[in-house]
C-alpha cells in the first residue's frame, strides 16, 4: 500500500561540512504539526530526554500528505519541498527512500535527497508553513553528548524509547528524530547504531526494524 504522506530528508553541505536541513513548523498551522506543540513528558525520569513540560517547537522535514496527482512518494516529497521552501529539485537529487513509518495513523515515506552546498541555494520559505529553516552538521548529530532519549511508560510499565537530538537551535524529536536516527545509521554505520527500543509486538517496532535491513 502506498504511503499517505512523505517527507524529504534534505542532505546538504554548509561551508563544506555535511549537514541535515530542518524546518520549524509555522505557528499559523493548526493541529499536531503547528509550531507550538503541547508535548508532555511521560518518561520514566531516566535518560537524557528534553524537558517536555509545556510548549515545544515542532521541528520537521519538508513534507505532507500525498496529493492525487502525485505519482509516488518521491513526487510528494519534492512537491512539498517546493511549496514549503521554494526549492525546485529534480529526481536526480534523490538518493533513495526509507521504509514508510507510522505517524498519527498515517504511513509516512522518508525520501533522502542531496541538495548540494547550501550556499548555492536560494530558499524562499512559505511563511504559512515554515517559521524557520536551520541545519545541523552530521558531526554534531553523531556526538553522543547531543543525543538524548526519552523513555515512555504504557499502563505503568516501560513501553518504548525514542530519540531526541539536543544542543542545536531547536530540539529534534518525534518522527523527525526517528527519521534522523535511521538516516545517521544509514550514512555512518561505523559511527552510529540505533539505541532506541520499541516493543517487538508494536507496528512501529516492525517498521523500524525493517528500515534497517
Amino acid at each position: 500500500m502506498a504511503a499517505a504522506a512523505a517527507v524529504l530528508v534534505p542532505l546538504c553541505s554548509v561551508r563544506g561540512r555535511p549537514a541535515l536541513l530542518f524546518t520549524l513548523r509555522s505557528r499559523l498551522l493548526g493541529g499536531p504539526h503547528s509550531g507550538d506543540v503541547r508535548y508532555r513528558r511521560r518518561g520514566t525520569g531516566t535518560g537524557t530526554g528534553p524537558a517536555l513540560n509545556g510548549a515545544v517547537a515542532s521541528c520537521s522535514f519538508p513534507g505532507g500528505r500525498r496529493d492525487p496527482a502525485d505519482g509516488d512518494a518521491v513526487a510528494t516529497a519534492l512537491r512539498e519541498t517546493r511549496e514549503e521552501l521554494g526549492l525546485e529539485l529534480g529526481t536526480p537529487s534523490v538518493w533513495g527512500q526509507l521504509r514508510p513509518l507510522p505517524d498519527r495513523g498515517l504511513m509516512v515515506a522518508p525520501v533522502v535527497a542531496n541538495l548540494g552546498p547550501l550556499e548555492d541555494l536560494t530558499l524562499t520559505p512559505n511563511p504559512d508553513e515554515v517559521e524557520e529553516v536551520f541545519t545541523l552538521p552530521l558531526a554534531h548529530l553523531l556526538r553522543e553528548e547531543n543525543q538524548g532519549y526519552t523513555h515512555f511508560r504504557t499502563a505503568g510499565r516501560y513501553g518504548y524509547t525514542l530519540p531526541v537530538f539536543l544542543n542545536g537551535p531547536h530540539k529534534v524529536w518525534g518522527l523527525t528524530a526517528i527519521v534522523t536516527e535511521l538516516t545517521l545509521e544509514l550514512l555512518a554505520p561505523e559511527r552510529y547504531r540505533r539505541k532506541t527500543h520499541v516493543p517487538a509486538r508494536s507496528p512501529l517496532a516492525r517498521r523500524l526494524e525493517g528500515s534497517s535491513t
